[in-house]
């Protein structure tokens, strides 16, 4: 391992992660493991690169050093960002799976007992069966989330890390929230949000921001197409801010007229979600239970809306075409999965079909701490209400009380109880 303290992690960081791995290699009675997932591969190596469409791959044996395999170009990235020190780059016109064997045999592991992540996007099924066909004398077994045993807890380095992208994040949700207007189009709005997130020192995000308005809020992960904000809209952003491939992420909704009964009884339900999140989410919770409190909470309205989704996922290390690890662990119904400390949820009670045809969202990322649960942001959670400046009016300050007031009786009961 090469000694370097330029990482994104100190050096001992990674030993650690290492040494994890190579246990869990151990009770699975494995030799050496395949990891082909980018996000896997960074997390052990600090490696990363946009060119992750060409094959490539870390194996990590369980007595000796690990090697990459990468198209040649990304071999730069081997040696600028990492402590791996053998690497076995093939050429455009060459073949990366029989480079991959080749290293195997070289490495004395060409009869091992060989574990690779069969499920990994990036490991596609023909290339699978040419390692099949090929390393005969090799036992291949799937070892599919091996890693991701180590990832779904983060270090307290990881959780800091969290925290800088969360302050690209806020920056991005709020320059959007302030240049929702009618008369401006989507595209501005998603300009400003991914400026001020880069400003504020974010990187690319594994997804670009969410920005829907009016009717076009109920179509499912759309983002902005040029539709001008009309007088009245309502309109949904969603934004993920990323520092060092880490992510942290976040939903709020805008209005560009007076907020409706309808409106405000949406806005509390999902603010109450987020409050009992805060007061109930904590180490030993199953998340089975955890999104049940939520979507009871979500389900208890009288505007028409669904949570027509997991309640959460997941969130850490991404590169598109995501920014979740929900397929590590998602709040859902049916999963056993305990809560633990160093764990990183984005939280998202949001409301599908609100009077039939709108859809709004207020959502947090939250990391499970020793006893409970806190958030990476600070921002306002209610709705951002924009009047057209030619028609703003005194707002009766008794009539807005009143209307909270009347919402948050509504919602007294505790469905989480049901």
């Amino acid at each position: 391992m090469k000694q370097r303290d330029d990482m994104t992690f100190p050096i001992e960081e990674y030993q650690q992660r290492l040494s994890a791995l190579r246990s869990r290699i151990a009770e699975r009675r494995l030799d050496a493991v395949v990891i082909s997932d980018p996000e896997n591969i960074m997390y052990l190596t600090d490696y990363q690169t946009t060119g992750y469409s060409f094959f490539q791959a870390l194996v990590v044996p369980l007595d000796d050093e690990p090697f990459m395999i990468t198209r040649a170009m990304e071999e730069s990235n081997i040696h600028a960002r990492t402590w791996i020190e053998r690497t076995r780059p093939y050429p455009d016109t060459g073949d990366a799976i029989q480079m991959l064997v080749d290293a195997l045999r070289e490495f004395g592991l060409a009869d091992k007992r060989i574990g690779y992540e069969r499920n990994s996007y990036f490991f596609p099924a023909y290339q699978q069966d040419r390692i099949h066909t090929t390393l005969t004398g090799a036992k291949l077994l799937d070892c599919f989330g091996i890693v991701e045993e180590g990832r779904i807890c983060k270090s307290p380095a990881e959780i800091e890390l969290m925290h800088r992208a969360a302050v690209a994040t806020e920056a991005g949700m709020q320059a959007g929230i302030d240049a929702c207007e009618a008369g401006v189009d989507e595209n501005e709005i998603g300009a400003a949000i991914s400026a001020a997130m880069f400003r504020a020192g974010g990187e690319a995000p594994a997804v670009m921001p969410y920005v829907t308005s009016g009717p076009r809020t109920m179509i499912g992960h759309a983002t902005w197409e040029g539709r001008t904000i009309q007088p009245g809209d309502h309109v949904f952003l969603e934004v993920g801010g990323c520092y060092r491939r880490y992510h942290t992420a976040m939903m709020r909704t805008v209005l560009t007229g007076p907020q409706s009964d309808s409106m405000l009884h949406a806005q509390e339900r999902m603010k109450y979600a987020l409050k009992m999140v805060h007061e109930y989410f904590q180490p030993g919770m199953t998340v089975s239970d955890a999104d049940n409190m939520i979507r009871n909470i979500i389900s208890d309205n009288n505007v028409g809306a669904r949570l027509i989704t997991r309640s959460g996922y997941s969130i850490g290390i991404a590169f598109p075409p995501s920014w979740d690890e929900g397929y590590i662990v998602s709040l859902k119904q049916g999963e056993s999965t305990v809560l633990k400390e160093g764990m990183t949820f984005h939280i998202i009670p949001w409301m599908w079909g609100v009077d039939g045809d709108k859809t709004v969202g207020i959502s947090d990322t939250v990391y499970i701490t020793d006893n409970g649960c806190a958030s990476f942001f600070t921002m306002d959670q209610d709705m951002t209400t924009k009047l057209p400046k030619e028609r703003n009016a005194p707002i009766k300050l008794d009539e807005v009380k009143g209307k909270k007031e009347a919402a948050k009786a509504q919602s007294s009961s505790d469905p989480t109880q049901a």
